[in-house]
């Protein structure tokens, strides 16, 4: 008589047997062949599916790591070695999952590059790759990792949050979301700017699906991460070169392509080099309402940001001032806290002194409320045919909107 079945061994030599035969890897596939175990006959159907989902996992996706990845509270997955930290918004927090030895991380950290399309090896300890699902996944092999290997999982929300699930997550306060609203629809081009995982990304999102449905949104991208609800969104996403060191494709390169694709909004997902001059110069042609993001602590960071990248472009300092001043308007600031991501201000990019030199002017600031460019916003909302969020209103004598 079979004895009891060790789910372990079960699923080891499961993974051996499609490993020696080179089978395909499907759903169906792996469930035959856990059936055809003879110690699978005294596990229930619950359990024997469960067993087979977690060795296609082992097999084709990210094995110990699914579930997590799943979860949509999960943003980023950290493996450090063997060890693995997890945040759900509010902070890393280590969880214990049985990842096997180094040598099993690393395996998984080929296969998982491999299966999107990179290389990942002595020769190349170290890549940076969108798994299918779009998940953004950064890995490095030892020697460069000296206790690795790391891996690096940032998930990808498959429905982008509504302004209303921002405001009920604590994101955006109630009151500041009509003014994010009447941003998206006074056609501001707007910044979205924080540290590495403040929620740049997942703002942004939001804001696009905020766009009317009869306009169209090309988004250039470094890796294609957005995925705004919109009925018209097109997406290009900048290459690497290939083995041979060819086939590179910039995002100054698609910046200038998607001129030609008759935009309504251009957004660059991220501006982190000289395509900012590009993108600069396509909102000073009649491309108003763009987006992109940048990393920022602060937003007085911000027009040193600016600068420094216009000059990986070859922008002087008082062009690029000049270009800033006409081009884009606002400036949204995010920061991570141990509550979790929040709109931190909202602030207006304007010249001052006699060089013009553009500075971020609050508009408003969380736990302070309106600030100095409090009344230029709203300026600039009704010039624009947009009607002043009550929260502006306290500006203008009498209330006035």
């Amino acid at each position: 008589m079979t004895g009891p079945a060790d789910p372990e061994e079960l699923a080891a030599r499961v993974r051996h047997r499609f490993a020696a035969e080179a089978t395909p890897v499907t759903s169906a596939a792996v469930v035959s062949a856990v059936r055809a175990e003879p110690a699978a006959g005294v596990l229930g159907d619950t359990t024997l599916l469960r067993l087979a989902g977690r060795v296609h996992d082992d097999l084709v996706g990210a094995g110990p790591l699914a579930p997590f990845l799943a979860d949509p509270q999960v943003t980023d997955v950290l493996v450090n070695g063997v060890r693995v930290w997890v945040d759900r918004g509010r902070g890393l927090q280590q969880v214990p999952v049985p990842l096997g030895t180094v040598d099993d991380v690393r395996r998984l950290a080929q296969r998982l590059t491999a299966a999107a399309g990179r290389r990942l090896d002595d020769a190349s300890p170290y890549a940076d790759a969108r798994l299918p699902d779009g998940t953004r996944l950064h890995a490095v092999l030892p020697p460069v990792a000296t206790d690795g290997p790391y891996l690096s999982l940032r998930t990808f929300r498959q429905r982008p949050f509504t302004l209303d699930e921002l405001v009920e997550h604590g994101t955006v306060p109630r009151p500041v979301a009509p003014l994010l609203d009447a941003v998206v629809a006074a056609r501001l081009a707007y910044l979205v700017t924080g540290g590495t995982g403040s929620g740049k990304t997942t703002l942004l999102n939001t804001l696009l699906g905020l766009v009317p449905g009869n306009e169209r949104i090309v988004l250039v991208e470094d890796a294609a991460e957005l995925r705004p609800v919109h009925p018209h969104v097109i997406g290009l996403q900048a290459r690497t070169a290939n083995v041979e060191g060819a086939g590179t494709v910039g995002l100054g390169d698609l910046v200038r392509q998607a001129l030609r694709m008759r935009p309504d909004r251009l957004v660059v997902g991220e501006c982190r080099g000289a395509e900012v001059v590009d993108l600069l110069a396509a909102l000073n042609t009649g491309h108003d309402g763009g987006a992109g993001t940048l990393h920022a602590n602060a937003p007085t960071d911000v027009p040193a940001r600016l600068e420094a990248l216009g000059m990986l472009g070859g922008l002087p300092r008082v062009a690029l001032h000049a270009q800033v001043a006409a081009a884009l308007q606002v400036v949204l600031q995010l920061r991570r806290t141990g509550a979790g991501r929040v709109l931190d201000s909202i602030g207006l990019l304007l010249p001052e002194g006699p060089d013009r030199v553009v500075t971020v002017v609050p508009a408003w600031i969380r736990g302070r409320g309106l600030g100095l460019a409090a009344r230029s916003l709203g300026n600039l909302l009704r010039e624009r045919g947009v009607p002043v969020p009550p929260i502006l209103r306290a500006v203008w004598p009498g209330g006035s909107s």
